[in-house]
């Protein structure tokens, strides 16, 4: 009968343990949204990650967006075998995604409206966040075919160069501004995660 005690008590006591702990990581807190958060103007970008005229390849024309998750780049292609390269901060794992799409709107200080299944992972976020230097969107935002994805700026500039979104990819806003900027609704962007060979 002690035996007997002494497993029921084991099975409670490893049951709490499980409860526990799968309560302790359901709903973390995801740190690559932040909203209200205001963005560290001081914070420096390590190198890799600055905005750079680079040496690239392609048979895309000039004004192309080609994004590439792995290496966690946007480019740019300009004339000549070169390209404006950007540090971005990309999806996490699980929410990475490829194909061909065309910026269909851009807007300046963009409101954020975080779509439904975004809100069932993460409801602690709110259900709309007016534009400004506290939003997560950042200073631009081109919004990527009908997807719910964009590319934008953010309040977190230590997220660039991770895999931290729900699917959009992020660029310090100095770095959006300039590329919103430089492109036009309509501009094709490429998403790959695998790089070109």
């Amino acid at each position: 009968m002690t035996k007997f005690r002494h497993l029921i008590w084991l099975m409670i006591a490893a049951a709490g343990l499980m409860l526990s702990a799968s309560h302790g990581f359901a709903q973390q807190p995801d740190t690559g949204d932040q909203p209200g958060l205001l963005a560290d103007d001081q914070y420096q970008l390590d190198p890799e990650w600055q905005k750079q005229m680079v040496l690239y390849r392609s048979t895309e024309a000039p004004g192309t967006i080609i994004i590439s998750t792995a290496e966690r780049h946007l480019y740019l292609i300009q004339p000549g075998g070169r390209a404006i390269r950007y540090g971005i901060g990309v999806g996490r794992d699980g929410f990475q995604w490829q194909g061909l799409v065309n910026i269909t709107r851009k807007a300046e200080w963009p409101d954020w409206t975080p779509p439904p299944e975004m809100i069932e992972r993460q409801p602690y976020l709110p259900r709309f966040m007016a534009g400004g230097p506290g939003n997560p969107l950042g200073a631009r935002a081109m919004y990527l075919g009908t997807t719910v994805y964009r590319i934008h700026g953010t309040n977190r500039p230590d997220t660039i160069g991770t895999k931290v979104s729900s699917g959009c990819f992020r660029l310090v806003n100095n770095d959006v501004a300039d590329l919103y900027d430089r492109v036009p609704v309509g501009t094709k962007v490429i998403i790959r995660q695998k790089p070109e060979l």
